[in-house]
């Protein structure tokens, strides 16, 4: 059997009602060549059975033996059992846009480059606003990753994700990118809108509740509107947008308490101060989220 073209990696942990949504939202584009890789984080319930439902033969399940608490570890190991010669990723609660791969590849086909990126839309919790996702990779701003591909050779020569943990001022993400950027490896902009993001950052305890009723609501307007695109570039003209990660009081809160940290920390001279934010911040964002 031929290597697959792409390899879509899906990171995954204990949601399975959401991830009937994003893999269907896989299995739904127009480019085929594809297989898929949901790999879960340790997962202990019934996530394995969720994607065997589909009996695709391009959809193949993956558990981690234990949890490593970030998708960097799910992706590091799709990763490392990836065929295809182009990498995409998406978050186990979000969605494509049929053409999201197609248009990746077509761009990268076109140009020669290393990575391509596109467009991605913001879902805040009960739909209180849409934002776009603006990447500016010349001024150290990327898209999410689920709007990004990239070469296989881009991580097996520099590396695949560092977790949090091991980071002192960034995210894995923008880490990532920025060292391939670094590196000399060549992006390209595809001016598609191709993809959605429900940021758990605006959901509190949604890994405790594990809702899909917006993951449902959305793709059957994907589904059923040909339009679906146009609609919502207009909209980001028209309405308004809010770039935070959490609801504003739930936000200002958080910093009180960092802030107050920090100082004691300083104070004591524990640890260095940056290190220290960091770290709090995507653990305060964990626990938000409902994750211990």
């Amino acid at each position: 059997m031929a290597d697959p073209r792409v390899t879509v990696i899906i990171a995954t942990y204990n949601w399975s009602s959401v991830l009937r949504y994003s893999v269907r939202s896989v299995l739904r584009q127009s480019f085929i060549d594809f297989e898929l890789l949901v790999v879960g984080d340790g997962c202990t319930d019934d996530s394995e059975e969720v994607v065997a439902s589909f009996g695709d033969r391009r959809v193949r399940w993956i558990n981690l033996p234990e949890n490593t608490k970030h998708s960097s570890g799910p992706n590091n190991e799709g990763l490392r059992q990836a065929r295809g010669e182009l990498i995409a990723y998406l978050g186990h609660d979000d969605l494509w846009l049929p053409h999201h791969l197609a248009c990746l590849v077509e761009a990268i086909d076109a140009t020669g480059s290393d990575l391509a990126y596109s467009l991605g839309m913001n879902v805040a919790a009960d739909e209180q606003y849409l934002w776009p996702t603006i990447p500016r990779p010349q001024l150290g701003s990327f898209s999410s990753p689920l709007c990004m591909m990239h070469r296989r050779r881009v991580t097996e020569e520099m590396g695949g994700w560092c977790h949090y943990r091991k980071l002192l001022r960034t995210t894995p993400d923008v880490e990532l990118w920025r060292r391939a950027q670094k590196a000399g490896y060549a992006f390209t902009f595809v001016p598609r809108l191709t993809a959605i993001k429900f940021p758990a950052g605006h959901r509190r305890d949604v890994y405790a509740t594990r809702p899909c009723h917006e993951q449902a609501a959305w793709l059957a307007r994907i589904e059923a509107e040909p339009d679906f695109e146009a609609r919502q570039l207009v909209s980001f003209i028209t309405g308004e947008a809010v770039p935070t990660g959490m609801p504003y009081r739930e936000l200002l809160w958080n910093v009180a308490r960092q802030t107050t940290a920090l100082f004691r920390i300083r104070l004591a001279g524990v640890a260095p101060w940056f290190r220290f934010r960091q770290r709090t911040s995507i653990d305060e964002i964990r626990r938000f989220k409902g994750l211990k």
